[in-house]
């Protein structure tokens, strides 16, 4: 798979924070020529890059991809949704489930169609507990990689 640098949100950004919401990475301006790729379908692809862990209890986080008219995307709720991971478990000291592990795919969707605002980008939602440690890689492309979709497309 190629990877087009305008089409990267994430490349190993720490997720690491407390109970809330932020913006990870980069945005995508959709108001930009050429910002995406022609007619093709189009997928999210979140990979962990360095296992996800919580600070010694067992906690939860959930990725988002979303849009909103600024480019500090609103980690208020207020921004659009346009696909999201199922909610990640940890047990606190080690992942719990695959989704959290080294290499793992959280999240891979096909774009679903309908209105995006200009600005695009993957907000993480930590609850419960702390992040202390992991990273992701996050993009957008027309071949995603063999893994079965974690949202309906």
């Amino acid at each position: 798979m190629i990877l087009d640098e305008r089409l990267e949100f994430a490349d190993a950004a720490a997720v690491a924070g407390n109970a809330g919401t932020a913006l990870i990475g980069d945005v995508i301006d959709l108001g930009a020529a050429d910002s995406l790729p022609g007619n093709s379908d189009i997928y999210v692809v979140i990979q962990v890059d360095t296992e996800i862990v919580t600070g010694g209890d067992a906690g939860t986080i959930q990725f988002t991809l979303a849009s909103d008219a600024q480019a500090a995307i609103a980690t208020d709720g207020s921004a659009t949704a346009h696909a999201s991971s199922p909610v990640i478990v940890t047990d606190g000291t080690d992942a719990t489930g695959d989704l959290c592990r080294k290499g793992a795919y959280p999240l891979v969707a096909r774009l679903p169609r309908g209105t995006y605002e200009r600005y695009l980008g993957v907000l993480c939602t930590i609850g419960t507990k702390a992040v202390t440690a992991g990273k992701i890689n996050a993009f957008l492309t027309t071949e995603p990689p063999s893994w079965k979709p974690t949202v309906a497309a």
